[in-house]
């Protein structure tokens, strides 16, 4: 019997090209131990909600059904931290309540569709680099002001991102 055609799928909030280079700079200010695996560019995001594996007729149904209301805001990042597992991360200085409240109409949204919701709690941050354990944190630099006006379904396939849907 054959399988049903899924796609890989996750809510974030997807930066435009001059966020995205500051975010390389960030990545690109660390020193990584060998065996690092920096993210690429290209893939640099703040993930809001992991959706996984959904069914592939699925995705009009989840497109539609993910729009909710967004108020703008400006998400300060510039911590660095090295996570237990060797994740290196970049989270924000604070979490504007305007991003909790997209996280959490998000997952209203997300259960409304019948689909669960991660059993972790949310810890916004911008993934920089895996098996990073042993990386020096960077030197300081300026604070990261990103100003959010909307988020993106996204469909992770075979190594690359492909932006589903913007939102806002």
């Amino acid at each position: 019997m054959e399988r049903p055609a899924t796609t890989r799928l996750f809510l974030a909030l997807w930066p435009d090209p001059a966020i995205r280079e500051a975010l390389r700079a960030w990545r690109d200010a660390w020193t990584w131990p060998a065996g690092a695996a920096p993210v690429s560019t290209d893939k640099l995001h703040m993930t809001l909600h992991f959706l996984g594996n959904q069914p592939g007729e699925r995705v009009p149904e989840l497109v539609e059904g993910l729009a909710v209301p967004l108020a703008p805001f400006q998400l300060e990042l510039g911590k660095p931290k090295i996570w237990p597992g060797g994740i290196a991360v970049i989270e924000p200085h604070a979490e504007p309540p305007e991003l909790l409240r997209l996280h959490e109409d998000l997952a209203a949204a997300l259960l409304s569709l019948g689909l669960p919701l991660e059993p972790r709690a949310y810890r916004p941050h911008v993934t920089m680099a895996r098996r990073a354990g042993r990386a020096a944190l960077p030197p300081p630099a300026p604070l990261l002001a990103w100003d959010i006006s909307g988020y993106a379904l996204v469909a992770s396939r075979r190594g690359t991102y492909d932006v589903l849907a913007h939102y806002g």
